[in-house]
């Protein structure tokens, strides 16, 4: 919240204690009122649009203000003067192929790139079992630090070395329920939706499935 600067608006939400903040502001005044309610490090700020004088920088005449409508924008009856260049229709390269038939493997090799690959729970849970004990998460809206802190380090390692965005709440179960604090089915669910809720988690719905994907400010212990 300190880089910011004007009028800014922080929201903080929690469904499981049924907590709602909405503070609006000068960026110093909100951030004095986050610290006196102990929420840092939570939330979400983010500046407040405010009207601004607009500059013209790209040599086109601007309208005069009597010319303008009560929106600042350019009357409706005149034809924006900086349109760019004429569009080219014969530069746009043109690409035909039979629906269904993009191979987005050997797509994605010509780029430099390659597909992600879904990690076998099985060698997750290995690498599970040779990490050290992660730091406890801290700050006083986590339910189980320890708990949180393995789910944060299966998640920087899907992220990281296979590039998934997600895990299903069936293979978090698989992989880590033990170090999870013994959580499975609903009450794991309950469990990764108050981390939702608290911002720290994001939700994926694919099809008769759920998936679970860290926010980046959690991933990188920032929250």
């Amino acid at each position: 919240m300190a880089e910011l600067r004007g009028p800014v608006r922080y929201r903080f939400r929690s469904d499981e204690h049924d907590v709602q903040v909405l503070l609006e502001g000068e960026s110093q005044w909100v951030q004095q009122r986050v610290e006196e309610l102990g929420l840092e490090g939570v939330g979400w700020t983010m500046p407040i649009a405010i009207g601004v004088q607009a500059t013209n920088t790209s040599g086109i005449e601007m309208p005069a203000e009597e010319e303008r409508d009560s929106n600042n924008d350019a009357p409706m009856n005149k034809k924006p003067a900086d349109m760019g260049p004429t569009p080219d229709p014969s530069r746009i390269p043109v690409v035909r192929r039979p629906i269904g038939k993009l191979n987005l493997a050997e797509e994605l090799d010509l780029l430099g790139l390659k597909a992600p690959i879904r990690p076998d729970p099985i060698e997750l849970m290995a690498t599970l079992e040779e990490m050290d004990p992660p730091q406890p998460v801290q700050g006083a809206m986590s339910i189980d630090p320890m708990a949180e802190a393995w789910l944060r380090e299966l998640l920087h390692l899907v992220v990281r070395e296979y590039g998934i965005t997600a895990l299903k709440t069936e293979d978090i179960e698989e992989i880590a329920s033990k170090r999870l604090g013994g959580r499975e089915g609903t009450k794991l669910e309950v469990w990764l939706e108050s981390l939702f809720s608290a911002g720290k988690l994001v939700k994926v719905h694919g099809g008769d499935a759920t998936g679970w994907g860290p926010s980046p400010r959690w991933l990188a212990g920032k929250f």
